[in-house]
């Protein structure tokens, strides 16, 4: 990945972040010119060969979180960065980020569970989850972003520490 890629990667992701920690929301305003400068930014430095990489970059980020969206566990806001950052990294390197920011995602959820004291309710809700996946069913409205007492976790707080994190070791040449 070339230096001016990753930077422009991680400047979307520390936007996205801040703007996710305040608001809870990822505009479209930041998203969408995101996007076209991932693509439009690989295109200046690799021709051909760079917009395809971000193509799929981005096509992949939107086709593997779009189930999330649809079932009301992930925001459309977080849905796009993923889109966005993908065509700044190509789909390789977003694979690691995708996986990573699940992993620190769930520890920013272990940690606001055990700080708000929702222990109980949250084995509940897994337990919802886990009824729902094996007959087949949505989880009830009780497991769902919609639900205004449920706790959420900034998925783009998440996304952006790890899109950071790969910046350092990146830099430290410790991935490629």
């Amino acid at each position: 990945m070339k230096p001016a890629i990753l930077v422009g990667a991680e400047v979307l992701a520390i936007m996205a972040a801040w703007t996710d920690f305040r608001s809870r929301r990822i505009p479209n305003w930041l998203t969408m010119p995101g996007l076209l400068i991932g693509l439009a930014a690989n295109f200046a430095l690799g021709s051909w060969s760079g917009l395809k990489t971000s193509l799929l970059g981005a096509g992949l980020g939107l086709v593997l979180l779009l189930p999330f969206v649809l079932l009301r566990s992930l925001g459309a806001g977080d849905w796009k960065l993923a889109g966005a950052i993908g065509a700044f990294t190509g789909s390789g390197v977003l694979v690691d980020l995708l996986l990573g920011s699940v992993f620190v995602a769930g520890v920013m959820a272990v940690a606001l569970v055990i700080y708000k004291g929702r222990t109980r309710q949250t084995i509940r809700n897994i337990g919802h989850i886990l009824l729902s996946l094996v007959t087949f069913r949505l989880p009830g409205a009780q497991v769902s972003l919609d639900n205004p007492d449920s706790l959420k976790v900034p998925y783009g707080v998440a996304l952006a520490f790890t899109m950071m994190l790969y910046g350092i070791l990146w830099k430290m040449g410790v991935v490629a």
